[in-house]
Formats: C-alpha cells, sequence, structure tokens
C-alpha cells in the first residue's frame, strides 16, 4: 500500500511539473507568434504573416494642413470622420500631442553611396536633435547584407552619438539589396513599444541583391501600420537608381518622399520629416472583421473646420489585411 502511494505521489509531481512548464510556456508562445523575426529577408519575404497587424484596431497617423502647407492645429475628434470601403467608422483612438514614436533608419552602404555617406551622418544627426525626446530608434545598415545594428547591446536608442556608431558600423561598398532592408526595418520596428511606427529610408532606390520582389516588400509595407519616409540622393550617372520605388512605398503608407541631386540637402529632408511626425493627429478604429483573404481596405479621412476654410489631409491611402496578397507589382508599374 505504501509503495502504491509513493508511486500515486511520484506521478502527481510529474504532472503538476509538466503543467507549470506548459503555463509558463505559453505567454512565450503568444509573444513569439506576434513578434516574430525572420532568421533572413528572404525568410521573411516568404512568410508574410511574420509581419502582422496583431491588434484590431487600426492605427492613422494624419497630418492636416491648410492652403499655405502649415499644420492646423486645435481640431477635436467631432472634426473628423474615417472611412473603411465606404463605411463610417467608430473613431476610437484619438491623439492630438505629440506623441512618440518608433522609427527606424534603413541607409544604404552599397558602393554608389559612398561620397554620400557623410552628409547621411549629418542628416540622422538633424533627425535625432529634432525628434521628440522620447522616441525609439534603430539603424538598419545595407548593401548586399542587412545588418540591424544594435546600440551597446540595446535594439533602439535616442542617443545621437549610439546612432552614429551604428551608422558607421558598415562601410560602403558592395550591390545594394534595397527591398530585403525595408523588409528587415518592417520586423525590427514591431518591437517598438509605441503605436507610432516610422521608417526612413536613405538610398538611391536600386536594387540589384534583394531576395525579396518589390511586390512581396509593398504587401508587408500595406499590412503594417508603419509610415515610410523616403530620402532618394539621386545622380544623373547613376545607371540603376530607381526613386519611383522609394515613391511608391512612401504614397502606399502616407510618408513623404524627397528627391535631390545634392546629398547635403538630406539634413534639411531629416528636419522636415521630424516636423511632420510631430505635427500629427493619432487616430484610431476597430474595422469590421472580414475575411482574412479580403483585398486592399481603401480608407479615407475626411477633416471639417469651424471657419470653413479648405484643409489638406495626409493619411495612408488603406491597408492590406494579414494574409492577403498584394496586387502584381507589374499591375502597380514597380519592379518585380
Amino acid at each position: 500500500m505504501r509503495s502504491h502511494n509513493q508511486r500515486q505521489l511520484h506521478r502527481f509531481k510529474a504532472f503538476i511539473d509538466n503543467l507549470i512548464f506548459v503555463v509558463l510556456l505559453l505567454p512565450s508562445a503568444t509573444i513569439l507568434g506576434q513578434r516574430s523575426t525572420p532568421a533572413s529577408p528572404a525568410a521573411a519575404a516568404g512568410a508574410q504573416a511574420k509581419i502582422t497587424i496583431t491588434t484590431a484596431l487600426v492605427v492613422l497617423p494624419v497630418n492636416v494642413t491648410d492652403s499655405n502647407g502649415a499644420f492646423v492645429s486645435g481640431l477635436t475628434v467631432h472634426n473628423f470622420k474615417v472611412f473603411e470601403d465606404g463605411r463610417q467608422q467608430e473613431i476610437t483612438l484619438f491623439k492630438e500631442e505629440d506623441t512618440p514614436v518608433t522609427v527606424g533608419l534603413v541607409v544604404d552602404h552599397s558602393y554608389s553611396m559612398g561620397p554620400k555617406l557623410s552628409a547621411v551622418s549629418l542628416a540622422v544627426n538633424a533627425f535625432a536633435h529634432s525628434s521628440n525626446q522620447q522616441d525609439e530608434m534603430f539603424v538598419v545598415d545595407f548593401n548586399e547584407n542587412i545588418s540591424v545594428e544594435l546600440m551597446r547591446g540595446k535594439p533602439f536608442t535616442h542617443d545621437e552619438a549610439e546612432l552614429q556608431q551604428a551608422l558607421s558600423a558598415v562601410s560602403a561598398h558592395g550591390q545594394t539589396a534595397l527591398y530585403d532592408a525595408v523588409i528587415e526595418g518592417l520586423t525590427h520596428v514591431e518591437l517598438g513599444q509605441w503605436d507610432k511606427k516610422a521608417l526612413i529610408i536613405v538610398s538611391d532606390g536600386g536594387d540589384n541583391a534583394s531576395h525579396a520582389t518589390f511586390s512581396e516588400l509593398l504587401a508587408l509595407a500595406q499590412q503594417s501600420h508603419v509610415v515610410i519616409y523616403s530620402i532618394g540622393l539621386v545622380d544623373e550617372a547613376g545607371e540603376e537608381e530607381n526613386p519611383r520605388v522609394l515613391k511608391k512605398l512612401s504614397n502606399a503608407t502616407g510618408g513623404i518622399t524627397f528627391l535631390t541631386k545634392q546629398s547635403d540637402k538630406a539634413a534639411k529632408f531629416t528636419k522636415q520629416i521630424a516636423r511632420d511626425l510631430r505635427e500629427q493627429y493619432t487616430l484610431g478604429y476597430v474595422p469590421a472583421i472580414k475575411s482574412s483573404r479580403d483585398s486592399f481596405r481603401k480608407i479615407v479621412v475626411q477633416v471639417s473646420s469651424l471657419n470653413a476654410q479648405k484643409l489638406r489631409v495626409r493619411t495612408r491611402p488603406g491597408y492590406l489585411p494579414n494574409g492577403t496578397k498584394s496586387q502584381s507589382a507589374q499591375t502597380l508599374g514597380g519592379p518585380r
């Protein structure tokens, strides 16, 4: 009898140990399912569900300007209407103040960017100096290889010196894997704590080394809540430059593209981007639950003013629900 009781006690302890292990494992499995990071850009491109809208809330950074391009402040939630596929949505999130942002700097270090990197370094300093002190930033350096730089072991920083060190970790050489680098940026930015998320691409727009196609990248960008800004440092002699790619990514996510042949203007543009991120309203709504195979959902934001002045509104034109494939790049006029 004693031996039998001992065996039962042993089995019970084993059961409890297994139960504790499963309970402890579940939160980790949930987190990994929401924030999993692909081992490589190619893996990210082949597994689009890795970068998803992990909450039902659709977050919209909205810029409102007057006819002179000046930011219009003082609006309330009652001045805004949000429509998804023609149906008005209930606004459940509204912020007017300068809210912090998680932002990634995706910087081209291919051979053609060599003479421009000193100007890019000044531009990054200008952005960090002009941004919100609570912003969290990171750097993705890329040529044909992709590197998400850790600032003293940290995934994010606001320290200008740490950003500069991350920016100079790779010298300018090799080919250009732009699409893979932006996918890596879309992956890493999801690890940030803030609702507002953005990427700033500094490149000439060319790509000759990515595993991902442009249509795969575009689909991931449209599935995310990330606003993509781009600074195209173009050159008439640049045969592989393709600033159209930068424009398409920015337009699809509610960002802005700046193109210039003078790399020393990059600092001016990063200051404008920092101001654009600060002068925003943040709106959110919970859309109707539809099939995961839904097509692109079109978003329209309307704004009214008390004095009936004409206002200009900029936000993302829509998004792809999780699991939806983008239109072909050929239909969109982009590269494969």
